[in-house]
């Protein structure tokens, strides 16, 4: 009671300060610029994010369909904090080796272990593979293989004494609509595979903590697609599970208990935060149209696994720092497990150096920053909770649009799902040939000296183009939006050349240094070797040591009235000796300069994919 009359009195000193006000101050200090303009900013989703909010902004979500703060986000069977399962994933190509890996890790910091296997396998290989591991210490994920098979050898452990039921904890990641959308096509007759799938959660009633259907939303992530889009494919996707499972009698309470979601968690921070509060609100929405209310419905699962999409080959340490922010997002939301990828995972197998970082990264979120110590750390942020509402809107609005479509499947098969998708990734792509999207070393800040053909996994780099031979809906594109820079990067180092890029500055002291940093900038996303230089008295004097360089382009780095004097200057004495450049884009005397022989200007609104591919066939296909 002290306590809070000692903050009464200091809060007392501060007297509140209405919105009005607040907007009255911006807009003076704005001086008559355009409010919406300058400081509200939308989202990829379409959704206008403001430069600020209040307590007030949280009272009219009271009134929302979507309302955060009637939902606890909180996990469950936790007695308090906020823990999560730290989860690395095995690539399995050897059994004896996987299971030994998994033992390992699993005494050093690991909770849940993911094993991914690509080949088909026996129930005898499955029986030798899951004996010997603790199954009821930790979580066990199985990616690729059959659910049958997993759970007859589950089904003889128990009945053998071996494995109690209730103490397994893990997933089958079964994901027939998720498979259906990368490839194009069912393996086998739909309905077939519905009613195995049918027959396995039945079976796997016996095991409560254990789930069968992985539904990867990280698959929309990887195509392109914005948050909201991720959200409403994934859950248009369970509503389809619930139909086509109901109607083979399986009931709805133990179809949902046995639902995981695979989420990506990309960089935007508050955005990824808010999509997995979102996920919670829209699973509750979802499952109460099939008779399951707060109190009956299965609580939400979801692992989160950092972004496969904005790795990067060149400078990949970034990655770590990408992985970083991503993992606290996911930790924050509440999710219950995450896996952080290799800093590597882009372009090789992991190293074991990766993998121990991997998971130091998780550890110390844990154990040194106590991400885990409150339950729900985002609740009641102003920000967080209005990004919540507002993406929940927009994806239950898409989700609702692919309903009234026919459903997941319907839509796919007619293209609704891809078209859309792809839309949003070509906007995505275009930012960042434009660099209105940073991706630290590679379209900004790259070091030009760094080269990593050599270190590059041919099959891992590229991303899978699926065969669509027997395809009937286009399949979903992953990739890396990475990918196009790093094609430049690898035709500069399989030339065996380095081109030279000189900055030629002269003139204006500001301006010059500026666009000498924006062009070394520029031409270091290519590989080539970039010479900056302090300034030049005379722009002969500065061709004179561009000359003595080798430089293969000579970049004029002035201001934009010098360039009418500089300019045509600049491409007469240059001649044939290296490829003129203008850095800036001097609309008023572009004709001018054109005229005199000067074709390539680099600028903020340039492709530098297309200016750089334009470079590299002039330069290294001479």
């Amino acid at each position: 009671m002290v306590q809070d009359d000692k903050m009464r009195k200091l809060f007392a000193e501060f007297p509140p300060i209405s919105t009005q006000e607040w907007e009255q101050l911006i807009l003076k200090d704005l001086k008559g610029a355009d409010y919406s303009k300058k400081l509200i900013w939308k989202s990829p989703e379409g959704i206008p994010v403001k430069p600020y909010y209040r307590d007030e902004d949280l009272n009219k979500l009271d009134k929302s369909e979507f309302n955060p703060r009637a939902v606890w986000f909180a996990k469950p069977d936790q007695a308090y904090g906020n823990p999560w399962l730290i989860r690395q994933d095995i690539e399995v190509t050897n059994y004896d080796q996987a299971k030994e890996k998994a033992i390992w890790l699993l005494a050093h910091g690991v909770e849940s272990i993911g094993f991914k296997m690509d080949e088909p396998h026996t129930i005898d290989e499955i029986r030798g593979f899951l004996h010997d591991l603790p199954l009821e210490k930790a979580e066990f994920n199985f990616e690729g293989f059959m659910p049958d098979q997993i759970l007859d050898v589950l089904d003889e452990m128990a009945d053998n004494g071996k494995l109690n039921p209730e103490l397994f904890h893990g997933s089958c990641e079964y994901d027939l609509l998720g498979e259906f959308s990368l490839y194009g096509s069912f393996e086998f007759d739909e309905m077939e595979e519905f009613a195995d799938l049918a027959g396995w959660i039945l079976q796997a009633a016996r095991f409560p903590g254990l789930k069968i259907i992985g539904v990867h939303g990280r698959n929309f992530h990887q195509a392109g697609a914005t948050i909201a889009q991720e959200l409403a494919y994934s859950f248009s996707q369970v509503s389809e599970y619930l139909d086509s499972l109901i109607a083979l009698k399986v009931p709805a309470e133990l179809i949902a208990s046995k639902i995981s979601f695979h989420f990506a968690v990309g960089s935007n921070y508050f955005m990824e935060i808010a999509k997995f509060r979102a996920a919670h609100i829209l699973w509750l929405n979802l499952v109460n149209g099939y008779g399951m209310d707060k109190g009956s419905a299965p609580p939400i699962y979801i692992h989160a696994e950092t972004s496969r999409w904005n790795q990067t080959v060149y400078d990949p340490h970034v990655n770590l720092l990408r992985n970083t922010t991503e993992a606290m997002s996911a930790a924050l939301a509440g999710v219950n497990s995450i896996t952080v990828l290799p800093f590597d995972y882009a372009y090789e197998v992991p190293t074991e150096f990766a993998e121990r970082i991997a998971r130091n990264q998780q550890i110390l979120l844990r154990e040194e920053a106590c991400f885990d110590k409150v339950a729900d750390p985002a609740e009641g942020s102003y920000y967080i909770e209005s990004l919540t509402s507002s993406i929940c809107e927009v994806a239950w609005k898409l989700f609702q649009e692919i309903e009234s479509a026919g459903g997941y499947t319907a839509a796919f098969y007619d293209g609704i799902i891809q078209d859309a998708i792809v839309n949003a990734a070509m906007e995505r792509d275009q930012n960042i040939a434009h660099r209105k999207e940073i991706l630290l070393g590679t379209n900004q800040y790259p070091n030009p000296a760094e080269e990593m053909l050599a270190k590059v996994d041919s099959q891992r780099v590229r991303s899978k183009v699926m065969d669509t031979d027997f395809a009937e809906a286009q399949p979903l594109n992953l990739y890396r939006i990475a990918e196009e820079f790093e094609s430049i990067r690898f035709d500069t180092e399989r030339s065996g050349k380095k081109p030279v890029a000189f900055m030629l500055t002269t003139g204006n002291l500001a301006m010059r240094k500026a666009r000498a940093t924006f062009a070394c900038n520029f031409f270091g996303c290519a590989g080539y070797q970039v010479i900056d230089n302090p300034g030049f008295g005379s722009v002969e004097e500065g061709i004179e040591a561009a000359t003595k360089a080798s430089a293969d382009i000579v970049v004029l780095c002035s201001s934009d009235e010098e360039y009418a004097g500089l300019g045509i200057t600049f491409v007469n004495a240059l001649g044939a000796k290296a490829i003129p450049v203008i850095a800036g884009y001097p609309k008023d005397i572009i004709d001018q300069l054109k005229s005199a022989g000067i074709i390539h200007f680099i600028h903020v609104k340039s492709n530098v994919i297309q200016t750089l591919n334009t470079f590299n066939n002039l330069i290294l296909k001479k």
